[in-house]
């Protein structure tokens, strides 16, 4: 499963909103919706944040393990 699609479910399952989980990053919601559509990528300081934030490793968030 690739990236943009991890985070969407990891996101639905915890029953966050774009614009809660954008704000906590400190990104704005344009931008963290490019993750989640697979046309951008954040950086590897933003990706241990949300790793940390739904608090799942970071093999899971990008999809080398299963949720």
């Amino acid at each position: 499963m690739e990236f943009s699609q991890c985070l969407r479910e990891i996101r639905k399952a915890s029953g966050k909103k774009q614009r809660e989980v954008a704000e906590f990053l400190e990104v704005n919601i344009r931008t963290y919706q490019l993750y989640e559509e697979g046309k951008n990528e954040p950086s590897i300081k933003k990706l241990i944040a949300l790793a940390d934030y739904f608090q799942v490793t970071l093999d899971q968030l990008v999809g080398r393990t299963s949720l």
